[in-house]
């Protein structure tokens, strides 16, 4: 369950709907239970969470998690990596947080923000009772400083997340004020991301861009230290506003990259909980005493990006590359064509994750048919595309692709998948922070990678499909693309914001700088001499709230 609000005058929730089977949380879904290994536990049940309830928790201990690839670095400012946030979660928090029903709750805020009636002014009221862990007081003049940073420093991903500001204002102590230059709907659920962590001014002036190599925020833990590719240490902050509900002395993150060894330090007792648990090991491990699993559907998408003009770093203006990949829709599109989604999904993971075609989830209230339309499997007219556009076949491409056993087994299928569509997929196999270094500075031909997902589809497309977008490694670039996904922000009607995000999806499907394959199934693995755990359908496990118990 998502952390009890303290000393608030007023606790509102923003409810966006999961609708479809694959989100849908049952009425069990706050209880820990063991899943199914049978052919028919393919219709999962969402287990979000094992909570306390009447267990006696021991105080103090040190937890550890094994996390499955490295952050990047620690600044909310400029992380892409989903495993920052795991990280970030108990010493950053945000302005607004999700709870397991994927309502959209206040944190530091006190409240939901407040449009003005023609949607350019947004005021925020946010707590007066926070301490940010160098001991200076949070204020709203923080969260300005925190919002101004994102907007201009030069490396920040979130400024496109942020929509057009034109100025930020701490009203008084304990409201902040966000004037646009038109309506901008996803900035709840902007400041519910990292746009939302806010950062002790003192330190930013102290550490400047450095702040991520020590970072400083209001949250239960505060960061101690990091070894860098092996892990990171956060321990309980006694300033936090809430620090009864705190109860272990110490988190570390330990670094492991390998699925089997994670479970098997699972299964030891050497680590407490590990994320990203494999199709492979889930089985076995939901049927060991001792061990519990948490398992949600994801908001997000795993696809293949094709560099068709980051040439210079995300920031930089589209530039040029000459190839027939870049440069030839109908190639990429025969590369789309060429992908058995279905076959992919149900043989390398066990039926455990979903084919996906689209950034916009079936689980949300934004979806429409044009965002869940699927290109058809055709290997066949995939390699009359190619003949027409004048290719020698086969197609040579070459694949960056995280070095973990799951994403490499998918890689080698996909490799047999493209290869009837005339296609000669070379895979490339490095570590994860790496990754995430060359798709920044543009330095691949294609690379297969995911995003977790966002509750408001603005966060699943538009940094990363509009022009100059934080988030844009292909370097694509589409005015119309651009026009309807700012007008999809611009409104607050869902079926019309909808039917804006389907057109873009499609005009997206015909261009395809992202190659959509497969959601996948967040699955977090814990021993049971440990409750508080949570995982959500952004992606993010929560260890706040987590405690050692008395076993039975």
């Amino acid at each position: 369950m998502p952390r009890p609000l303290s000393r608030l005058t007023t606790r509102r929730t923003l409810w966006i709907p999961l609708l479809a089977a694959g989100l849908a949380l049952s009425t069990t879904a706050c209880q820990a239970q063991q899943l199914q290994t049978t052919p028919e536990s393919s219709a999962r049940v969402d287990v979000t969470s094992a909570p306390i309830g009447d267990q006696t928790i021991i105080e103090g201990g040190d937890f550890v998690m094994a996390l499955s690839a490295e952050p990047d670095r620690l600044d909310p400012t400029t992380s892409s990596s989903l495993y920052t946030r795991y990280v970030m979660q108990t010493v950053c928090e945000k302005l607004y947080d999700l709870d397991a029903n994927g309502a959209i709750v206040p944190q530091l805020a006190t409240d939901l923000p407040e449009f003005s009636a023609d949607g350019l002014t947004v005021t925020i009221p946010v707590r007066t009772d926070a301490v940010f862990a160098d001991g200076t007081d949070f204020t709203a003049e923080a969260v300005a400083t925190t919002i101004e940073r994102h907007l201009t420093l030069p490396a920040s991903s979130r400024t496109s997340e942020l929509g057009p500001i034109t100025a930020v204002t701490a009203t008084d102590v304990d409201h902040v004020q966000i004037t646009y230059s038109e309506p901008f709907a996803p900035i709840t659920a902007a400041l519910a991301d990292r746009a939302g962590m806010i950062m002790s001014p003192q330190a930013l002036a102290e550490t400047g861009d450095s702040f991520g190599d020590s970072p400083v925020c209001v949250g239960p833990y505060k960061f101690v230290e990091r070894v860098p590719q092996t892990s990171i240490t956060v321990e309980r902050d006694p300033m936090y506003y809430d620090a009864r509900s705190v109860h272990l002395d110490t988190i570390t993150d330990r670094i492991m990259t390998d699925s089997n060894i994670r479970a098997a330090n699972l299964r030891s007792g050497d680590v407490h909980a590990a994320d990203s648990i494999s199709p492979q090991d889930v089985g076995a491990l939901s049927n060991e005493s001792g061990i519990g699993i948490l398992q949600v559907g994801s908001l997000g998408y795993q696809g293949i990006t094709i560099n068709m003009g980051n040439t210079d770093g995300i920031g930089s203006a589209p530039g040029v590359i000459d190839t027939p990949m870049a440069q030839d829709t109908s190639v990429r599109e025969a590369l789309s064509m060429s992908v058995d989604r279905e076959a992919l999904v149900s043989s390398v993971f066990n039926d455990w994750y979903e084919p996906a075609c689209s950034p916009v989830s079936p689980a949300s209230p934004f979806t429409s048919a044009l965002s869940e339309e699927c290109p058809a499997y055709d290997p066949e007219g995939a390699q009359r595309l190619l003949e027409e556009a004048g290719v020698e076949l086969p197609y040579a491409i070459d694949m960056l692709v995280s070095n973990n056993p799951d994403t490499l087994r998918f890689a080698q299928a996909l490799q047999a998948s493209v290869s009837d569509g005339g296609f000669e997929l070379t895979i490339s196999p490095v570590e994860y922070s790496t990754l995430l270094d060359l798709q920044t500075r543009g330095e691949f031909d294609a690379l297969q990678l995911g995003w977790s997902g966002r509750v408001d589809p603005h966060g699943n497309m538009f940094n990363f499909l509009s022009t100059g977008g934080g988030n844009n490694y292909s370097g694509y670039s589409n005015a119309d693309v651009d026009t309807l996904l700012a007008d999809a922000a611009a409104t607050t009607d869902v079926s019309h914001r909808a039917d804006l995000y389907g057109q873009a999806v499609a005009q997206v499907q015909e261009d395809n700088p992202i190659v959509y394959l497969y959601r996948q199934r967040s699955l977090t693995a814990y021993s049971t001499d440990i409750a508080g755990i949570h995982t959500f359908a952004d992606g993010v496990v929560h260890l706040s709230d987590v405690a050692f118990v008395e076993g039975e």
